[in-house]
Parts: structure tokens; sequence; C-alpha cells
């Protein structure tokens, strides 16, 4: 019997609960993986950290997969495919950003990339204000100084733009339905394609057994658990709908950034926090998301 047929408690738990409260535990645990990520980075190169990160999420999410070499067509393996790898270079770039800007605002400017995915799905007079102040509150957020960290600014646009595809490929796999078992392949498959960026570096890791553990932890927290309770949520929500929820991910970063890294946000990002929160509250939940929700579960 496949996973499809005999779902474990956790898959049936997480195809009940809330989304909003699913969304907030994969941020939570997203983000506890970045800050401890960065405390690795005086020992590990950022894209090596990252690369262990895709690593570990991969192998773990096969190994509670149940049969998840089984039954795929080329069409699915290639959208596997293109989300392993655009998850693998995003969170490579994001890496590379964080360790030059705060996690925070490093995350609140990488959130142009999920905007413009909602501003292009947008439907409604009411979501279209819910993502102006969205907006609002991210450009406020966004107070990075750049005047001597331009490499900073640039690897965190790129990680913003693969973000965005992000969304599309993973409300794509997502719909395939066959658990964690397309986000564990495509991750298993991003860290392939990635291993000349990441895998030059790695020679320290792979003689420590600490330094090994703590890699693979933090992509067992931001991956594993972040990005599988992603993909629970991205197939019973619309994609415009995840993208606005997005919007709690600066505030998620920033608390714990304040909390694990001494990140202290000033009083200006608290404003934009708050803005930002006013955003996804104002979202409109009507009809016209059901039919939408119908006509993505579609994989066609």
């Amino acid at each position: 019997m496949d996973e499809r047929q005999s779902p474990g408690p956790i898959s049936r738990w997480l195809s009940t609960a809330q989304p909003e409260a699913l969304f907030v535990l994969s941020a939570v645990a997203q983000y506890i993986g970045a800050a401890l990520a960065v405390l690795l980075f005086d020992q590990v190169e950022p894209q090596t950290v990252a690369w262990f990160r895709v690593m570990g999420a991969g192998i773990v999410l096969l190994v509670i997969s149940r049969g998840w070499w089984r039954e795929w067509t080329r069409e699915q393996l290639v959208g596997v495919a293109l989300f392993g790898i655009t998850t693998a270079l995003m969170n490579i770039f994001f890496y590379l950003a964080i360790d030059r800007i705060d996690l925070g605002k490093g995350v609140t400017i990488e959130f142009i990339g999920p905007i413009l995915v909602a501003a292009c799905t947008t439907r409604s007079v009411r979501n279209g204000v819910a993502l102006a102040f969205a907006i609002v509150g991210v450009v406020v957020l966004g107070g990075v100084e750049v005047d001597n960290n331009l490499a900073g600014l640039v690897f965190i646009l790129i990680a913003s733009a693969l973000w965005a595809l992000y969304i599309v490929f993973g409300a794509r796999v997502a719909h395939v339905d066959r658990g964690v078992a397309g986000l564990g392949l495509g991750l298993v498959i991003g860290t392939i394609a990635t291993a000349p960026i990441g895998a030059p570096w790695s020679g320290p890791v792979w003689v420590s057994p600490l330094l090994l553990g703590l890699c693979l932890l933090v992509g067992v927290f931001s991956n594993a658990v972040g990005y599988g309770i992603d993909q629970f949520t991205l197939r019973r929500i619309p994609i415009r709908r995840f993208s606005l929820l997005l919007a709690l991910l600066p505030v998620t970063a920033s608390l714990v950034g304040w909390i694990a890294l001494d990140q202290r946000p000033s009083t200006i990002d608290v404003i934009g926090i708050a803005l930002v929160l006013i955003g996804v509250a104002m979202q409109e939940r009507d009809e016209i998301e059901r039919v939408e929700r119908v006509v993505q579960t579609d994989p066609a």
C-alpha cells in the first residue's frame, strides 16, 4: 500500500491543521535553522553550510517517505528536479547574504520575490490593499545599509528571484500528492547539481562529526521541517494566499535573529513589522479562493 492510500498520523495532522498555524510552525523551524547556520559561518563557508542543509533535508525526507522511487512520470521528475535545483541555489545565495546582512533584514529584502508573485495573482481590491500594506512594511523593514555591502545586496536579490520560482515550482510538486517524497527527491537532485558550489570547501566538515551533525541539523530544521510543512500548506491554499502569508517571515526572522543572534530590531523595524501584519490580517477569504483551490489541485 503506498503513501497516498495509507497516510501516517503526522501526514493526517498536517492535512487537517489550520494552514496559518502550520505556516508559523514552518517559519520558526526555518529561522532556527538559519540562526544555527550563521553561528557555523566562522568555521564553515556559507555556501557549504547551505549545501549540507539541502543534503541533510533530502536524505531525511527520503528515509521517511515510503515508496518514493515508484511511479514517477517524466513530467513529474522534471518538475521535482527544477524545484530541487531552485531550492538549493536559493539556500546558497541566502546564506551568502546573511553572512553579510542581519537575518531579519535579509529576509525582508528577499521578500521582494514573493511580493511579485502575489502581485501577479491578486484579483480583488481588498487583497490589493493587503498587498500594499505588506509592501510598505517590507520597504520600512528593509533599511539595510549597502554602502559597503554591495555583495550582500546582490546575493539577497538573487535569492529573492529564486524564492519566487520556489513558490511556483513548489506548488506543482505539492499537487503531485506524493507526501514529502517529491520534496526529498528534489532536494537530493539539487544537492548533486550544486555540488560544484558547496563541495569544494566541505573538507573540514567531513572530518568533524560535530560540524557534520550541526550542518545536517540545519537542513532538518530549515528544509525537512520547514519546507515539508510548506508542501502541505501549498496543497490546501492558493499561491496568492500563500505568498501573502509569507509576509510573516520577516517578522519571524527578526524575532529569531534578536533572540538567537542578538540582532536587535530598531523602532523603525517594529513599525515595518506592524504594517506587514496588517497586510496579512486583511487577506480576503471568500468563494473565489475555494474555486482557485479546486483548479490548483489539478497537476495538469
